[in-house]
């Protein structure tokens, strides 16, 4: 969050968690995240040039959500989990939603464990061909990992060291739900510029407009990406990855604002769970729509799963 919210954020935390433990005997501990005023990024008007205050001072905007990555990255945990903000349930849903977390905490846990197993075969001094083809079946049948297509010819201390390359890397369990025409991003193969293809959160501002294949693509696509995740960002020997190490950098956007009234230009930086976890392993699940309730405006709480609670 930002600085300037906190003592609001804090003040309502308290009156929450206060009432909570009148009905349950809970124990909560409750730390805050600020967004560093470092990642802000320059503002320009519409000709490019730097925009300035009234003062003549220039003028500094966030860069999205993607500079969270450094808030992120200061984290030591085994499972951290990811919800967007404008996904808000009703009460009455909370017990169904519950045990999807859970499974999806449970499926991380699972395949983390089998990435490490496989990267400590690995490493071992002598390692059989068999293992060596069992990561292989691992990264392409658990992980939709693509391996380079001239990988079956490669001498084997290479083949080991590709499978060890991308099976070292977090890991990210998505929830998608079917597509109902939400505004926001999806889940897709993506080619890559040397003709790889990764599983990627896709936004609508990372199609091409003027590519009518891309846009057919976009059009058809089945699921949606409500930001329900469960992440792991330590290595199969504990330590923490550091995360700045997998993020595709040109994914960045460049978006139309208003800044008191003025058209604007920002750069926002490889969203959080677009770009700047572009080269995690990524294993997308899909779970019911009754876990997704988006409430961006004021009129989103007059959909009947808010007013029939």
């Amino acid at each position: 969050m930002s600085r300037e919210h906190q003592n609001e954020i804090v003040e309502k935390i308290r009156i929450v968690k206060s009432e909570c433990q009148k009905h349950h005997p809970v124990r909560f501990s409750i730390t805050y995240s600020f967004q560093s005023a470092a990642t802000n990024v320059l503002a320009v008007d519409e000709k490019g040039l730097p925009l300035r205050d009234d003062t003549g001072a220039l003028v500094f905007r966030p860069g999205g959500h993607g500079t969270l990555l450094g808030n992120l990255n200061k984290l030591n945990a085994d499972l951290i989990f990811i919800r967007n903000i404008d996904n808000i349930a009703p009460q009455t849903r909370w017990k169904k939603m519950v045990p999807f977390h859970k499974m999806m905490g449970g499926l991380a846990m699972q395949i983390q464990e089998e990435i490490f197993a496989n990267i400590r075969r690995l490493k071992a001094k002598r390692i059989s061909a068999a293992n060596i083809e069992k990561a292989r079946l691992f990264c392409s049948g658990t992980l939709n990992i693509r391996l380079t297509e001239n990988f079956n010819r490669q001498s084997r201390n290479d083949k080991i060291t590709a499978l060890f390359s991308v099976l070292n890397r977090p890991l990210r369990v998505c929830g998608v739900v079917r597509n109902n025409n939400e505004p926001g991003g999806g889940p897709f193969w993506v080619e890559e510029d040397d003709g790889t293809l990764t599983m990627q959160i896709v936004e609508s501002a990372h199609v091409d407009q003027r590519k009518n294949d891309q846009l057919k693509i976009w059009s058809k696509a089945q699921y949606f990406n409500p930001v329900d995740m469960v992440c792991c960002i330590k290595d199969y020997r504990g330590k923490p990855f550091n995360l700045n190490h997998f993020v595709n950098r040109n994914s960045y956007i460049i978006s139309s604002k208003k800044e008191k009234g003025r058209a604007i230009r920002a750069l926002e930086m490889p969203g959080l769970w677009n770009g700047s976890m572009a080269y995690w392993n990524t294993v997308f699940v899909k779970i019911p729509l009754m876990v997704f309730n988006p409430v961006k405006s004021v009129d989103d709480l007059l959909r009947p799963v808010h007013l029939n609670t």
